[in-house]
């Protein structure tokens, strides 16, 4: 007699199943556009977008940006709020809480929505669900300003909410939009206390699970912990639920490896991808891209869909090497024109001149980083108390984080 083939939940029409891929987690700032797009470019089968705040949804305008081809929420910059008329002289910029691509994302971008409640939960994914595969919600963030409001890791202190807000989401969402739901936990301090949990939440109707496979109080820095990933797997799997296994994972043959070790049907990989994107391809199809590949091939899509200046400036410092060249150079760039100069991107001239204009990037204005480093080779006014290197690299560098971070609306999380 044939063995019977495991239990699995059906995919909706719309959706798509987690089994057999390797994918980038949501992660704040890596998350955005760009990165996303390139992220696919070199290999990953899904992508997750930045964790975002069900309010901040809540009330955007969703339109197709004619410049970019993109998809974008958007709402009325604070500045607008605060003075109305600056729709009338033409200064008024609407604020993007969510950017997407229609055609190289479809069917493969998955939104994360941080929530604590259903009611909003669902108000806030009808928005998006018909331009995505599926909606995941955050619940393993460890971050101050997602717990403190009952989201992220909160949720796993509250079940009773967490698939209470799974449940509204199958029901209303899911099942209207024919996408798939799912749900991304961390461990809880004991096997049987996350086997409880993932019992319950397997329940709920979703069609995957994530663990990250940390406890809420561990750093990244701290080794994941895989000693409880089968049975979570069994469990997911008992259900017919997909189990995809986050913490650790650095590239697609390691991916796979540990899917295989531990019977997990996905993986996710988080820091490693903010790095280098090229760590979803295969060494068979030419392993990991030198780091000005990636320079320019993100540059590429980031003024394609006009990326936030900030942005762009803090992820190309995760991809240029610290001690280059490019890298000190970087540092006293104010837009893309500067950048694209700087590094040598030839081709780049004229698109980075309008998307700075499009941006209304004041190209003019020295930041402090450009004067600490002008003083330092001698230019301007370099006289006075030289902090330490140590402590004005640190200063670059936290503002550099500072701009990147900048969200016109309530924050995304970071990498659960």
């Amino acid at each position: 007699m044939a063995a019977s083939l495991p239990k699995q939940v059906p995919i909706p029409k719309n959706g798509t199943d987690y089994r057999g891929k390797v994918v980038l987690a949501p992660m704040v700032r890596s998350g955005e556009l760009p990165s996303r797009l390139l992220a696919l470019k070199y290999g990953a089968d899904l992508v997750w977008g930045p964790e975002t705040i069900d309010r901040s949804m809540i009330g955007t305008t969703r339109s197709i940006n004619p410049s970019t081809g993109t998809v974008d929420f958007t709402r009325p910059s604070s500045n607008v709020l605060r003075d109305p008329s600056l729709r009338e002289t033409g200064n008024a910029r609407d604020s993007v809480i969510y950017r997407l691509h229609p055609e190289l994302e479809k069917g493969r971008l998955i939104f994360q929505i941080g929530t604590s409640s259903p009611t909003l939960a669902v108000q806030a994914a009808k928005l998006v669900a018909a331009d995505v595969a599926g909606i995941d919600v955050n619940a393993g963030c460890p971050k101050p300003f997602s717990t403190s409001g009952g989201m992220g890791a909160a949720l796993l202190k509250t079940p009773d909410t967490l698939c209470d807000i799974l449940t509204a989401l199958v029901e209303e969402v899911g099942t209207q939009f024919e996408i798939g739901i799912s749900v991304k936990i961390r461990l809880l301090s004991t096997p049987e206390e996350t086997e409880a949990l993932v019992s319950r939440l397997v329940k709920t109707g979703i069609t995957a699970l994530t663990i990250h496979c940390r406890t809420t109080p561990m750093r990244p820095r701290e080794r994941a912990i895989r000693e409880q990933l089968k049975m979570i797997v069994r469990v997911c799997h008992e259900a017919g639920v997909a189990c995809v296994m986050n913490g650790d994972v650095y590239s697609r043959g390691e991916a796979l490896q540990l899917m295989d070790e531990y019977g997990a049907d996905g993986a996710m990989i988080a820091t490693a991808a903010e790095k280098n994107p090229s760590v979803f391809r295969s060494e068979a199809d030419g392993g990991l891209a030198y780091w000005k590949e990636i320079m320019r091939e993100y540059t590429t899509f980031a003024l394609q869909v006009e990326n936030r200046w900030g942005n762009t400036k803090f992820l190309l410092a995760q991809h240029i090497p610290g001690k280059s060249e490019e890298a000190k150079k970087m540092v006293t760039c104010k837009g893309y024109g500067d950048s694209v100069r700087a590094l040598g991107l030839e081709g780049m001239d004229d698109r980075a001149k309008e998307v700075d204009e499009r941006l209304a990037i004041d190209t003019t204005k020295v930041s402090k980083a450009t004067k600490r480093a002008r003083a330092r080779e001698g230019e301007g006014n370099g006289g006075g108390h030289k902090k330490p290197k140590r402590k004005q690299q640190d200063e670059e560098r936290k503002e550099v984080v500072q701009e990147s971070s900048l969200q016109t609306a309530a924050p995304a999380a970071l990498a659960v």
